[in-house]
């Protein structure tokens, strides 16, 4: 009881207490992670970002949308059954940084890709009521309205390829032409979806004559858990496959 008093008595003696506490409790939780190889397994799908999903995600950033929506689907039979598949961490592989989250005014949207058309999200950015009229998310037509002006998208993928994303060389020369491929009606896009498979391609925000905002972040939307095939998924299978690469 006298020992306890001291701690509590002495704000110098209760500091060095609880930095030896952290310290202790964090070097248990740090130093086993040095004597494995791959903290992240390898996921079959997973690629980095097309320049025009890369630019949506910017946008998406800079409107304040991860204020009310995560993309981190917890592996509780609630979220699985609402949302689909728990995240996995090599989904965010290539995120800088990630967009996890844990407040949710919306719904997550780990799992969005696919689950509505381009026309349906170009309606809901538009106006959120007109397809769920109990939202109240605001409106972003602003983004529709807006041309995507990128002169720099080759510089963005050289620099994040610095800190570890993939793009080749063919990548980063081909940006700014993947970019408007992607968004473009009828443009080639066989060397895009080589690159960057099941990326959404075409008209994305109902204006063919103009790539805007709008496009790319429906872009970004649409790509959100569609690059993992969680019908053929196996949690060991990953496993397996990141110890046979140390």
């Amino acid at each position: 009881m006298i020992k306890h008093e001291k701690f509590e008595t002495n704000s110098i003696i209760l500091l060095v207490g609880i930095l030896l506490t952290v310290a202790i409790g964090g070097l248990v939780e740090i130093v086993p992670l040095f004597t494995i190889g791959e903290t992240i397994e390898k996921v079959e799908g997973v690629r980095p970002l097309s320049p025009l999903e890369l630019a949506g995600r910017n946008i998406y950033i800079s409107e304040g949308c991860y204020n009310c929506h995560s993309q981190q689907i917890r592996p509780f039979r609630d979220e699985v059954e609402r949302y689909g598949h728990y995240s996995l961490a090599a989904e965010s592989i290539y995120d800088h940084p990630f967009q996890w989250g844990s407040k949710r005014t919306g719904p997550d949207l780990a799992r969005v890709g696919g689950k509505y058309s381009n026309d349906w999200q170009a309606a809901h950015l538009i106006d959120p009521r007109s397809v769920v009229p109990e939202s109240i998310m605001p409106t972003y037509a602003h983004l529709a309205k807006q041309p995507l002006v990128l002169p720099n998208i080759a510089d963005h993928l050289k620099t994040l390829s610095l800190v570890g994303v993939p793009y080749s060389d063919e990548m980063i020369k081909d940006a700014a032409a993947d970019l408007a491929a992607q968004a473009t009606p009828d443009a080639d896009t066989e060397g895009l979806l080589q690159r960057y498979p099941k990326a959404a391609i075409g008209d994305l925000d109902g204006d063919p004559t103009t790539i805007t905002k709008m496009d790319a972040i429906i872009a970004y939307l649409q790509s959100l858990g569609r690059m993992v095939d969680f019908t053929t998924y196996r949690p060991e299978l990953g496993a397996a496959k990141a110890e046979g690469g140390q």
